[in-house]
């Protein structure tokens, strides 16, 4: 227990470090992030992530390297579709490239914070009522289906509630104020439409975690693999949007790939307790080769991509 508690605490010392290295030196000033910049960030991300996987797999031996690997692989694949909304949502609101990356960094710290509470949660209720895995896997199932079957995504910043609600609490700008949050004027306090992003950045996260949380259970029932696989493909997708944002239209198949990766893994979750329970290393071999098939689907088969932008004016109240 004691051996635990020092690696818990050492990594999110490790974390929040990363964090204020990132926030305090290297982004420090607001600017367009380059596709060069970003893809040295993803590469920078997953190295750390493989290398923590090896420390892992020293100190756990093989069965708790694969699962993390898994798991990781997993929620790095399922955060695409966060990249895919995130763009959507700054497309919409007409987010000037600079000011991105602190929109991303301040909304993936809230996503760690829920997600932390979501895993504890996860992890007391499957401890405490078995059961618990059979539901998580039939969800797991019936929103792989959906993924599968309705492939097309269609957001309405405007009339989310999260959106409605803070917009009758506290007046907004009508526009941007450089990279701030919120502003005094005429002695009153305002939310600028910035603001109003990060409130949906971390709303869609929250959905997402409500897939890829149950699914990382599906490979391994150790709250600190789950936590630390899911902390590192959040780390990493700040990075990975910049990266991927602008071609995302070219993985078109990807959708599909994700939902049947998450069929697969409530079927694993179901078969948890049974004779045919998959073993981990089938799961990671599985789960990599829907992915490369998505991925060379995509290019061999090309589509349109993200629409264009266009301004929104957070003052306006939503069409009827």
């Amino acid at each position: 227990m004691t051996e635990r508690l020092w690696l818990w605490i050492g990594f999110n010392l490790f974390v929040i470090a990363m964090l204020a290295l990132d926030l305090g030196v290297f982004h420090r000033k607001a600017h367009v992030i380059s596709l060069k910049e970003s893809i040295a960030w993803t590469v920078a991300w997953v190295f750390l992530a493989l290398l923590f996987n090896a420390g892992v797999w020293w100190l756990g031996g093989p069965q708790m390297g694969v699962q993390f690997l898994t798991g990781y692989l997993v929620e790095k694949s399922l955060s695409m579709d966060n990249v895919f909304v995130f763009a959507l949502l700054f497309s919409y609101f007409a987010v000037p490239r600079e000011y991105q990356h602190k929109v991303l960094f301040w909304g993936i710290l809230g996503a760690l914070v829920m997600r932390a509470v979501m895993i504890a949660l996860g992890s007391i209720l499957i401890e405490r009522f078995a059961w618990v895995i059979y539901v998580f896997g039939g969800f797991l199932i019936l929103t792989g289906i959906k993924m599968i079957i309705k492939r097309e995504q269609e957001i309405h910043p405007e009339r989310n509630p999260v959106v409605l609600w803070f917009k009758r609490i506290m007046p907004v700008t009508a526009d941007y104020r450089e990279d701030r949050f919120f502003v005094m004027e005429q002695g009153r306090r305002f939310a600028t439409p910035l603001f109003v992003v990060l409130l949906l950045v971390e709303f869609t996260d929250l959905i997402f975690a409500v897939d890829s949380i149950p699914a990382v259970f599906a490979i391994t029932s150790d709250p600190f693999i789950v936590y630390t696989s899911n902390v590192f493909a959040i780390l990493g997708l700040r990075s990975l949007y910049f990266a991927l944002a602008g071609m995302m239209g070219k993985f078109h198949y990807l959708k599909i790939g994700l939902g049947v990766i998450l069929v697969f893994v409530g079927i694993k979750m179901l078969l948890a307790h049974s004779p045919y329970k998959i073993d981990s290393l089938v799961s990671l071999l599985v789960v990599a080769l829907i992915l490369a098939t998505s991925i060379v689907l995509s290019l061999l088969r090309p589509v349109s991509s993200i629409p264009p932008a266009r301004g929104f004016d957070c003052r306006k109240s939503p069409p009827s």
